[in-house]
């Protein structure tokens, strides 16, 4: 055998070591050799510097369960009836629901409009009893809009001079959730006619909002309000969210929001998230299965659980 082949057998184990030493570092975050291909570093870049993350994306189908979830965050101050259950619904949602008033808006819109008519007090009475629990939905809505009788102009004046404001955040969890492909859904004791303004700002298409429709004569007056949408009464919204759900066959849903009226969306939805970043109900947060001041575990939950 010449000396070169003799050499050729010697290097053969040098050679398949140095090629496992290569697959080793390739996928270690710790080393990154010089040859691995830029896009590699890129990518290791991209997690090395990912905020509040402990542990990495994952996709939908391989979701950790809600302990893991929960134990992600180091914060013990996560309240909640069932917070991991919560987590783990929020990871693998395919429809998530808002209230509106106090949740997706830091106001309540029918004290907006009454506070525009002069009517404020008598109006955001009434709201307080119906967010808590006090009464009956539907009694209190017939008799807010009995007080302020809008028309059709009072509420396009009322937006034009007072757009609802956003509560922090909330724009971002939804573009969270559409960049993932989770459907949103705006359900609200609330009037489509307010609503839609606040739907368009979030890419929330008109056909996803559940709400009131008031209704009107020909001279654009307040006749009153369509007792067949599903929210104009108590229990509406479990009603909704079921529509919702036979409609579009969603497995897992979550229901956001800061009343009592939200609460009694689960069932039908999987988890309740009480949001009390507006106002903090007591009655909500003994109901919710998480109970959040503000929108940011949320998004971050869902931006680590991308399909």
């Amino acid at each position: 055998m010449s000396s070169l082949n003799r050499l050729a057998l010697r290097s053969l184990p040098t050679l398949a070591a140095a090629q496992q030493s290569f697959s080793t570092a390739a996928f270690c975050r710790s080393s990154v050799p010089l040859f691995i291909p830029s896009s590699h570093i890129s990518k290791q870049r991209q997690f090395n510097n990912s905020a509040m993350r402990t542990y990495a994306t994952t996709p939908k189908s391989q979701t950790p369960n809600g302990s893991d979830i929960l134990a992600s965050y180091s914060s013990d101050t996560h309240i909640g009836k069932n917070v991991a259950h919560a987590m783990e619904m929020l990871a693998k949602a395919d429809a998530v629901c808002f209230d509106v008033d106090s949740t997706v808006i830091d106001e309540e819109g029918i004290d907006v409009l009454a506070d525009t008519l002069g009517k404020g007090p008598e109006v955001t009475a009434w709201t307080t009893k119906a967010m808590n629990g006090n009464i009956k939905f539907e009694d209190a809505l017939a008799a807010r809009l009995e007080i302020i009788k809008p028309s059709k102009s009072d509420i396009a004046n009322c937006l034009e001079k007072h757009p609802l404001r956003l509560s922090p955040g909330v724009d971002r969890l939804v573009e969270a959730l559409h960049k993932r492909g989770t459907d949103v859904f705006l359900v609200s004791g609330g009037f489509r006619l307010m609503i839609q303004p606040v739907a368009e700002r979030l890419g929330v298409s008109f056909d996803r909002i559940y709400a009131n429709t008031i209704t009107f004569n020909e001279n654009g007056e307040y006749t009153g309000f369509d007792t067949n949408e599903p929210t104009s009464a108590d229990q509406g919204k479990p009603k909704a969210l079921t529509m919702i759900k036979e409609k579009y066959g969603y497995k897992t849903m979550v229901m956001v929001g800061d009343g009592a009226t939200d609460a009694q969306a689960k069932p039908p939805a999987d988890a309740f998230v009480g949001f009390g970043g507006v106002v903090s109900r007591a009655a909500v947060k003994e109901k919710a299965c998480w109970f959040v001041h503000d929108f940011e575990t949320m998004i971050d939950i869902v931006d680590k659980h991308s399909s």
